[in-house]
């Protein structure tokens, strides 16, 4: 990763393909990710091989998955397409701190159980899920800072952390030597909250990736529906409420940028959150192997200048 002259992180090009870096942990993964949440051992395992399949031949090697997702399943069945197929990952999983979790030992447990699931001796990035706990985010960071240390994550990450919170992880990590990696949240163009209470800015001042998950809002920025319509047309839309009219203007906006670009609505949303900013990592989530196609393709191409200030300013409004 290279810094412009305005101090401003770039994405780094190596051997032809982009990378963004998980904070100043050093790990490089593709600039989109994909979420697993949906993927369900034993009930969708061959179409969640052939997403699996046509994202690492796009160079998109970078899974979320986490253990809570489908009571495990998903790390399962991540971990089956790992060992069917061999290809370099990066795999990312998360911690659930429930209330009866409250010892290192439970805390190291529950990672053993990620690894054995996925598979691997060793996770790229493990997660704190959210920040609701009966332990305080400093024990929790010296779990992970313990877990770092025997060597089965590579980084630390949180997730659902407000900006304060994410200042209190770094500086427990500090205490070890070891960056706060990244904080996963809900980042879309329906959802810009992390801009307007702080966690954007955060994740530039600590040099943190924001992982953004829902970046299509479940489905909604892919289609041309608003809710209690059937269409994105103007003449079928009247009336609808100021939230709904605002979500038409975005979809509006999408729609033509995709028809004059010869893309998609997804890839044209996709785009805007990488144009956003360079610490920004969308996480899609696919089971469908065409689907994951369209994905992979937001990367081999940019919006303009003119398109990205369209859109960001009828969502912004």
């Amino acid at each position: 990763m290279t810094k412009s002259k305005n101090g401003e992180r770039q994405q780094s090009v190596t051997e032809g393909r982009q990378y963004r870096v998980l904070g100043s942990s050093g790990l490089r993964v593709p600039p989109l990710g994909t979420g697993t949440n949906r993927w369900t051992q034993g009930k969708n395992d061959e179409a969640v091989f052939g997403v699996f399949r046509s994202l690492l031949d796009e160079g998109v090697n970078f899974f979320d998955t986490a253990e809570i997702y489908s009571m495990g399943k998903s790390e399962r069945l991540l971990g089956a397409c790992l060992h069917e197929d061999g290809r370099p990952t990066m795999i990312a999983t998360k911690f659930a701190p429930y209330p009866t979790r409250l010892s290192r030992r439970q805390f190291m447990d529950a990672l053993d159980a990620s690894l054995k699931r996925l598979g691997r001796p060793t996770i790229a990035l493990y997660y704190i899920h959210f920040p609701y706990s009966l332990l305080s985010i400093e024990i929790l960071m010296d779990f992970m800072a313990h877990a770092v240390s025997a060597g089965k994550i590579r980084a630390v990450g949180v997730s659902n952390f407000s900006a304060d919170q994410m200042r209190r992880a770094a500086a427990r990590l500090a205490r070890y030597g070891i960056p706060l990696a990244a904080n996963q949240v809900r980042y879309n163009l329906l959802h810009r909250q992390p801009e307007r209470n702080g966690v954007l800015a955060a994740c530039r001042e600590l040099d943190v990736a924001l992982v953004a998950y829902r970046p299509l809002e479940r489905g909604r920025l892919k289609s041309y529906t608003v809710p209690g319509g059937n269409s994105s047309s103007p003449s079928q839309t009247k009336g609808q409420t100021k939230a709904a009219s605002k979500e038409e203007a975005i979809e509006e906006t999408l729609q033509s940028i995709a028809q004059q670009r010869g893309k998609s609505a997804s890839q044209v949303a996709l785009n805007w959150l990488l144009r956003r900013d360079a610490h920004v990592i969308p996480i899609p989530g696919t089971t469908n192997a065409s689907h994951a196609m369209d994905i992979a393709d937001t990367l081999k191409w940019q919006l303009t200048d003119d398109e990205f200030s369209a859109i960001d300013r009828v969502s912004a409004t």
